[in-house]
Order: C-alpha cells, then structure tokens, then sequence
C-alpha cells in the first residue's frame, strides 16, 4: 500500500470573479522510504499539492489516501492527528518558533503529543545529535546560521518518526553549498530510518538525489516526465 495515494485531483480558487485551477485532474503514488521530488516552475502548483498531501487543504475533486487513511472522510481533529502523529513539515522560512532555543523548538511537537518529560529529553537529543547540532541546542534561531536553522527544522520533522516527510523548498534561502549539506542529511535520514520523503522544488540539485520526479505545469502533471 502506498503512503501516499493522488488520484485524479483537482483545487481551484476563488479570486473575485476569476476561478483559479490551481490543480487539474493530478494522480501520483509514492511508496514507503522513496525519495521523491515535485518539481515545476512557480505558480505550476507544487505547494498546492504539497498542503493537500499534507492535510492542510482539502480537494476540489479528486480522492486523497495517506498512510492507509482516505482523508476525505477524516474530521478535523482526526487530520490534526494525522499531521501530528505521521507527517512532519519543513518549510523553507524554516518556520521555527524565535522565542524558543533549538532544543525547545524540536521537542514542541513531542509535547504535542504528550509525551512524558524523560522520553522527550531522549528523543530531542538524539534527533539534535543527529543533525550535527547538540552543542547548539540552547541557542535561539536568531542566534544560528540558516543552515543550522534548517537542520533544527530537519529534526523537529523527524523528532517524532513520522512515515512521512514534506519538504516545501528546503533548500530556497540557502547557499548552494549549505543546500547540498541539508540534502546530503535528509537523504541520510531517509536511509537510516526508512521515512518517506516528498519535496516540492525548482531546484534542479534535488533532482539528483530525488528517486522519483514529479513534474507539474500549470497544475498538471506531464505525461511521460514522471521518473
């Protein structure tokens, strides 16, 4: 069974009067620990399938299966259980909270959870050991690099094992160099973990390490361009 199941799906807009098709008619299936990437110019719809993968937006048309569960009949609550339990996020604003030290930003979504004191300092360590970071963990965001910022989004998404990985141009406000380092890292995560990942991307370096390419335009997938 895939972790991931698009079948047929299309989001449109409301703009004024203008309807926007942002996704039209879109199928693709990603399997357990694939490497995938969905790529395309700005304004093709990458971040637009991304959300819906993720259950941050919701279909026009079009059936949706994460991880076994179809997520047209799932309620609220059982989406933000979805997203919290298997599916963590990296953005490429990093999106970390500025008040909270790396350690405290890694552990938010263990806490979300409910997890006991003890087995979030476990978890947090490793995770920020992993990344390369632990002598960094209580430092704030303003006070580290953007790819160090990067890697503590890296371990917050993956803090909690998820089955999957959505990444939304992880690489965008990065060096190219740094770029490469935190692609070299999430594909280390991926292997060690078997943890599925899907990036949206028009950064041609992804596509080398990315097993499956995804190409969109104009919020259709190409025929024949898909890897």
């Amino acid at each position: 069974m895939p972790v991931v199941a698009v079948n047929e799906v299309s989001r449109e807009y409301k703009l004024g009067k203008t309807t926007v098709k942002a996704l039209q008619k879109v199928s693709l299936t990603v399997e357990k620990g694939e490497f995938a990437a969905i790529c395309g110019p700005s304004g093709s719809g990458k971040t637009t399938l991304l959300n819906i993968i993720g259950c941050l937006d919701k279909p026009t048309e079009g059936t949706v299966t994460i991880i076994e569960q179809a997520i047209a009949g799932l309620s609220d609550a059982k989406l933000s259980e979805l997203r919290n339990k298997s599916i963590g996020f990296i953005f490429q604003t990093f999106n970390l909270i500025p008040v909270l030290t790396a350690y405290e930003n890694v552990e938010y979504p263990l806490w979300i959870l409910g997890k006991g004191k003890k087995e979030r300092q476990k978890m947090v360590l490793k995770m920020l050991e992993e990344v390369g970071l632990l002598e960094h963990k209580n430092h704030k965001p303003d006070e580290l690099s953007g790819g160090q910022r990067q890697r503590v989004a890296v371990a917050r998404a993956l803090v909690t094992m998820p089955e999957l990985v959505l990444a939304d141009e992880p690489t965008a406000n990065l060096d190219s160099q740094t770029g490469e380092a935190i692609l070299e890292l999430m594909q280390k995560m991926n292997k060690e973990f078997s943890t599925t990942f899907i990036f949206s991307t028009h950064d041609p370096k992804i596509m080398n390490y990315a097993q499956k390419i995804y190409r969109l335009r104009d919020g259709r997938l190409i025929k024949g361009e898909s890897e």
